[in-house]
């Protein structure tokens, strides 16, 4: 990857979450300065009119604790998918969103399902999951920061509390889960210096040169001056420049 184009990409890192936030926030002030209810834009289960709730439903919100709850979450794991899974980071996102949202559809209540939290534990299972299973240091520590932070998060997918849309949560944990063991992703390179390399010589390593065969460190004398030209004197010429009468001051 270019510079340029790495540089465009680490943008979106940024835009992306600050696009849904703002997305999120903007249809909550709409509801709330027009007097308006957008729930019915939500998933409804198991009716036609109900799916249109797979594309709106995520960004509606019932009050303005439930905006609050989903803003950190969504913009800090958003961010993280497309800093460390960048090559398929829009595919969790998109393709989360829709298949949570029509698990949620297929076994929900009869009732209007909405909130970004569907799209919250999609986030937070691949992200685990994914670290888990390619056990690469980095995904693998993002992975434990994951259950640091949102590890509280995994009550919710059973129904322990009135009013929260538990079916949309499961469903979120079993996409992220889906995709973490079927989607493919490019593992980040891990740097090897070059004591590190099957090729490696010790005795032509510069630095190396420095040290004897117990480590310790052997001073070498650097040369101040060409052999052969040792015992030439140096001539040094003065100039006295005398003043004349008018210059005078």
């Amino acid at each position: 990857m270019s510079e340029k184009k790495y540089f465009k990409f680490s943008d979106s890192v940024l835009l992306v979450p600050f696009l849904l936030v703002l997305l999120m926030w903007t249809v909550y002030w709409v509801e709330i300065r027009f007097q308006t209810n957008f729930n019915p834009y939500g998933i409804y289960p198991r009716t036609f009119s109900g799916l249109r709730g797979l594309f709106f439903g995520p960004f509606i919100h019932g009050s303005l604790q439930h905006l609050y709850n989903n803003t950190i979450p969504i913009a800090i794991l958003s961010a993280a998918l497309l800093y460390f899974y960048r090559d398929i980071a829009f595919k969790v996102l998109f393709w989360g969103a829709l298949l949570s949202g029509l698990l949620t559809w297929g076994i929900g209540r009869t009732s209007y399902h909405i909130g970004m939290s569907g799209v919250i534990y999609v986030l937070a299972s691949f992200i685990f999951f994914k670290g888990i299973f390619t056990k690469h240091y980095r995904l693998t520590a993002l992975s434990l920061f994951v259950v640091f932070v949102y590890g509280s998060l995994l009550w919710y997918i059973f129904p322990i509390k009135e009013g929260i849309s538990w079916e949309g949560h499961l469903s979120g944990f079993i996409s992220g889960l889906l995709f973490a063991v079927f989607m493919k992703t490019q593992l980040p390179e891990t740097k090897k210096y070059d004591w590190e390399k099957e090729d490696y010589n010790e005795e032509e390593d510069e630095f190396l040169r420095h040290f004897d065969a117990d480590g310790n460190f052997i001073e070498t004398k650097e040369e101040t001056a060409d052999p052969g030209k040792e015992g030439e004197s140096i001539k040094i010429t003065y100039h006295f420049k005398q003043k004349k009468p008018n210059q005078e001051k």
